[in-house]
């Protein structure tokens, strides 16, 4: 659909509106009644770009640098990690973090309910082109709703004859004031994954800050971290469903410069905390089945 047929059948006025975004893109720009928050939403990868709720500075990083192109991710907002998190799991050469973050989604269904919230549905199902990637039958959904908090729901069905396994996550980049005055709650005496020090199994002591790069998956842990942002003078609410795992990752100096699509110093101004079934963390769906991954972001004071 081009974007006037996008907004006849799915936009709200003064609601939702189908705009045409960075490199042509279709995007879909929110405004929710009673002053809620506004959102932007990329079609292209099913990707939550913004979330800026009343009152408030945007949650979520977006690079300047972000590619906006067909067969590109966009660096920034929630990312969608899947049917893989991480490398290729087969090293057939596969596209790190799965193949769904780079192509168009579709639209599904939009609402605006009675309370101000709204609701976005996104979908993608199998194709002769994903067969060729990934040689299963899939129905896969993301459940958008915009209002006081962010809730983002995954829902993957197995719509083929035989079961399979997949890892997943919501790859979301927070903004921050500054890397050096922000820090992560609710993982003490979790034990993590260290990939920056040959993946060795570790203890966090205390909470997480940052200080050079990280890139770790934490298992065992609570439903609830939070995100102390001294700089912004605000914390960031995670609660999430049906994860075991999580992910926290800042490239620091070295791998921002090197990456194309992100400024030399962005690596001060986000912080990834990412809701996911990572490393052991797997997935197995049954023919007929479907699982539910949740995560909800909320600004608090």
């Amino acid at each position: 659909m081009n974007i006037a047929q996008l907004n006849t059948e799915y936009g709200i006025a003064e609601t939702i509106e189908f705009i045409e975004g960075n490199g042509g893109l279709a995007m879909i720009q929110v405004n929710t009644a009673k002053a809620k928050a506004k959102a932007l939403i990329s079609i292209h990868a099913g990707q939550v770009l913004s979330y800026q709720p009343a009152g408030e500075e945007d949650i979520m990083f977006l690079s300047s640098k972000a590619y906006y192109q067909n067969g590109k991710a966009i660096k920034g907002g929630a990312p969608i990690c899947w049917p893989w998190f991480g490398p290729d799991p087969e090293d057939k050469g596969r596209p790190g973090h799965g193949f769904v973050r780079n192509r168009p989604w579709n639209v599904v269904a939009t609402e605006a309910a009675p309370g101000g919230d709204v609701k976005i549905t996104l979908g993608l199902t199998d194709t002769a082109e994903t067969r060729e990637i990934w040689p299963h039958a899939f129905s896969l959904a993301q459940e958008i709703v915009i209002g006081d908090s962010l809730n983002l729901a995954l829902i993957t069905r197995n719509t083929g004859q035989d079961a399979f396994g997949i890892t997943q996550g919501f790859h979301t980049y927070f903004k921050v004031g500054d890397i050096s005055q922000t820090s992560v709650l609710g993982l003490q005496d979790c034990t993590y994954i260290d990939k920056v020090d040959n993946s060795a199994e570790k203890k966090q002591e205390g909470e997480v800050s940052i200080a050079a790069e990280v890139d770790r998956i934490y298992h065992t842990l609570s439903n609830t971290l939070i995100i102390d942002d001294k700089a912004l003078d605000r914390c960031i609410q995670i609660l999430s469903q049906g994860n075991k795992t999580a992910v926290v990752w800042n490239p620091w100096e070295k791998i921002s410069r090197e990456m194309a699509d992100l400024e030399d110093s962005d690596y001060q101004r986000f912080i990834c905390v990412e809701t996911t079934n990572a490393a052991s963390d797997v997935i197995a769906i049954a023919p007929g089945e479907r699982f539910r991954l949740v995560v909800d972001y909320r600004v608090m004071r």
